[in-house]
Parts: structure tokens; sequence; C-alpha cells
């Protein structure tokens, strides 16, 4: 009896610090949210109040007083951002399973290749990328945007996309051959909705490495490139703290209205796709 006691006693007292470390980290996300939405409405806040002296909505009026601008600005981010993640988890899917599934000379090589981003520092890798750009004709330009944010965002997306390969494996595909479907079907309708969590979270972490490049997009796009960091970042070094924060704000609504979307659209194809076929 003491001895269940005693065990009953541990159990809640890690439930205990697991609760104050979830709530730690929680609260580590969610005040600084919390600072960034008091900023907004914010003219004038000194050391050492803990409020603010002066409430002003003049940065929000100012900002969404602009209404084409903002409609542009939102358009542009989430166009590029879209199909960079798009991209990446399509390109991302066939490395990695490559990669995972199949061997041949230079495997080695490729899952290196796939991963060299990671290792070039953003501002060397951001010099090469825009001379050999201009020689092709694409500096300047969205296309040369989105590819540049294809190359940082794609190790992402084939590093989590080889783990998602690596656990499903290609069984359930061979016994799909075997009941009549050819490959492409075993694989569409077999693995592909397995692997949906893993493409959705491929999808999200490209989509916000896109979305927050700032000195790729501003050199590749020669600051004829509009995106929300080309616009907020000056904001933000001018020390116009007010209007930084709406448009991180901004920023961050987006991102979660795109993050919203992605999964709800998977999931609806995913429904759609996990039921019985008749491969015969």
């Amino acid at each position: 009896m003491e001895y269940k006691k005693s065990r009953k006693y541990r159990k809640n007292s890690r439930n205990i610090g697991t609760y104050i470390v979830v709530g730690m980290l929680a609260l580590l996300i969610v005040l600084p949210m919390l600072d960034l939405l008091v900023w907004t409405v914010t003219e004038r806040w000194a050391w050492p109040d803990l409020m603010p002296q002066v409430y002003s909505a003049r940065a929000v009026e100012e900002i969404f007083g602009r209404r084409e601008e903002m409609l542009k600005l939102f358009g542009s981010s989430v166009m590029i951002s879209a199909s960079v993640s798009v991209l990446s988890a399509a390109v991302g899917m066939m490395t990695a399973r490559a990669l995972t599934c199949y061997k041949f000379r230079g495997r080695e090589a490729l899952y290196f290749l796939s991963l060299l981003p990671f290792l070039v520092p953003a501002t060397v890798f951001a010099m090469g990328v825009q001379v050999t750009f201009l020689k092709w004709g694409i500096g300047n330009s969205v296309a040369g945007v989105i590819l540049a944010h294809l190359i940082c965002s794609l190790p992402y997306a084939v590093r989590l996309l080889m783990d998602g390969m690596a656990a499903v494996g290609t069984r359930l595909e061979e016994q799909a051959q075997v009941l009549g479907a050819d490959p492409f079907q075993a694989f569409r309708l077999v693995t592909m909705p397995l692997l949906t969590p893993v493409i959705l979270s491929a999808l999200s972490m490209s989509y916000i490495v896109s979305f927050s490049q700032y000195f790729l997009t501003l050199l590749i796009g020669g600051g004829t490139v509009k995106t929300f960091t080309i616009v907020m970042v000056p904001y933000l070094q001018s020390g116009s703290r007010n209007i930084a924060c709406v448009y991180s704000a901004a920023f961050l609504a987006v991102t979660l209205l795109v993050f919203g979307a992605f999964e709800w659209l998977i999931r609806c194809w995913s429904k759609g796709n996990v039921v019985e076929y008749d491969f015969g």
C-alpha cells in the first residue's frame, strides 16, 4: 500500500513538473506576442514605466490606410512563399525517395549536396547566386527570388521527408503492386496518404523559411521584388517600432492563415484518398 502511494506521489510530481515546464515555454511564446500587440497601438513607452505613456492607432491607420499597397504586398509574399513551399515539397519528395528507397552510385554525394545550403554562409551564397542569376537573366525578378528561396528551403524539406520515407518504407507499395496497381498508383494511393503529416511539415517549414528571407530577397530581387520582410525590416532599423510591430502582427496573421489553409487542404485530400481501392 505504501509502495503504491509512493509511486502515485512520484507520478504526480512528474506531472506537476511537466506542467510547469510547458507553462514556462508557453509564456516565452505568448508574452513576446502580447508585447508585439501592445506596441501596435503604442506611441510612447519609456523606461521605467510598466505601461505605455501614450496610446495611438496612428501606425495601424497609416499602414492599413494604404489598402492597395498592402494587398499587393500580401499577394506577392504569399505567392512567392507558397510557390517555394510546394516546389520544395515536390522536389524534396523525389530526392528523399531516391536517397531512402534506392541504392545507386553517388547517393552519398547527392545527400551531401542536398544539405550543402546548410553549410554555406548566407552572405557567400547570396553573392554567388546573384552573379549567376544575373548571367542567366533572372536577376531582379520574381522567378530568381523563388529559385533562390527554393535552394535555401530544400534541405529542410529533404531532411523531414527522408525521415517520413524511412518510416513508411516501400512494403505497402509492393503489396499494392501485387494486387494490380502500377507503381505510380501504388505511390499516390498508398504512400502519399501515409506521408501527409510529413508533407505538411515540409510545406510549413519551407513556407516560413521563404517568408522570413530578407537579405536574399533584397539582393536577388534587387529591391524591385517587394515582400513583407523587405518593407518591415527598414522600419525596425530606423526605430519606428510601432509601425514595424503592425507589419510583424500582419506577418504573423498571414503565416497562421496560410498554415491553416495548408492543413485543411491536406486533410481534405487525405480523407478523399484513404479508402479501399480496387486495383484490378
